[in-house]
């Protein structure tokens, strides 16, 4: 498939990279709409796969409840989308304090070469 776009990436961190072309042609192209994604969405996505349906709709489920941005940094650490653990899902369930997520942020910033305070992402006083 020569297209690739975060929901593909997303789909192949969780190991079912072979459903991206059907997410796709069934709309579902931004994380922001995988949000809604539920049973009968995988049927028409032709998800028939009991542990696959599983895992999809876990993951949708933490889509939800951390947001679409938190996908962009487990997609760094793909084992983190590929944990079945419960105690791994408890750990995630729980809010980070500000100071980890400002730390988290600046790191993957630093590590993508963006620098919010230069030019384009600020403006001069």
């Amino acid at each position: 498939m020569a297209v690739s776009n975060i929901v593909c990436e997303w789909l192949r961190a969780l190991g079912l990279g072979q459903y991206a072309e059907s997410f796709l042609d069934n709309g579902y192209d931004d994380l922001e709409i995988c949000k809604q994604v539920g049973d009968p969405d995988l049927d028409a996505i032709g998800v028939q796969n009991p542990a696959h349906r599983s895992k999809l709709l876990k993951s949708v489920r933490l889509l939800r409840e951390k947001g679409a941005a938190s996908v962009y940094f487990q997609l760094n650490d793909p084992k983190s989308l590929l944990s079945d653990n419960s105690d791994s899902l408890e750990r995630d369930s729980s809010p980070l304090m500000l100071s980890e997520l400002e730390a988290l942020l600046q790191e993957q910033l630093k590590a993508d070469g963006v620098c919010l305070t230069a030019h384009p992402y600020s403006t001069p006083v």
